[in-house]
């Protein structure tokens, strides 16, 4: 469906959110890892209650809301599935960061959750957790790696995946129910999209 040019209602109880589509067909030039105390590790069939934690501390704050709106069996059905490969990264032995890939399209590696707590932010752990991603991607017999973002996320989210050797391909509107109104997300949270009831 094309939206025509110019201004369109988004229904009271509802958030609309600009994505944009990036991707890779090569593997990027070399960035240098920032200096601090992270590191990666593969978490072979996470938990449940783990991974719900870890998703909702990394993507709140960015209304990550559709794997919170999932049940148990779904969820399970995505992140144990074969060719899903999820990791965390730590740091002070605790876990701060959150990488999925999803390999299970042939040739391709999509980036379906990237991103690290906000004590994290602006430190250098993105940069880290990157450069580990594309390795890990890249490693594969892939042509492709593929990610996208939206306007609810960090502002500068863009720009980090082309610096990171992304570019973008597609744009998008998504509009779905506020997860600020349902329960799926407290009320407080992305105060940068105002909840309009």
């Amino acid at each position: 469906m094309i939206i025509p040019d110019g201004y369109s209602d988004v229904p009271a109880g509802k958030i609309a959110a600009v994505v944009t589509h990036l991707e890779m067909t090569a593997p990027p030039a070399h960035r240098a890892d920032p200096r601090g105390s992270w590191s990666l590790r593969k978490v072979d069939a996470p938990a449940l209650d783990w991974y719900r934690d870890l998703h909702r501390r990394v993507g709140e704050e960015w209304l990550w809301f559709s794997r919170a709106r999932m049940s148990d069996a779904e969820l399970a059905a995505i992140i144990h599935a074969p060719g899903v490969e999820i990791y965390a990264l730590a740091m002070d032995g605790r876990d701060e960061g959150l990488l999925e890939l999803d390999f299970r399209e042939p040739g391709q590696c999509e980036l379906v959750y990237f991103g690290v707590t906000a004590s994290l932010i602006g430190r250098g752990a993105a940069r880290f957790l990157m450069n580990r991603a594309l390795e890990i991607a890249w490693s594969r017999d892939l042509r492709r790696v593929w990610v996208h973002t939206c306007t609810f996320d960090h502002p500068s989210a863009v720009a980090f995946y082309q610096r990171s050797g992304f570019r973008p391909f597609r744009r998008q509107i998504e509009i779905a129910d506020d997860p600020r109104l349902d329960g799926t997300a407290p009320r407080d949270v992305a105060k940068h999209v105002p909840i309009i009831e």
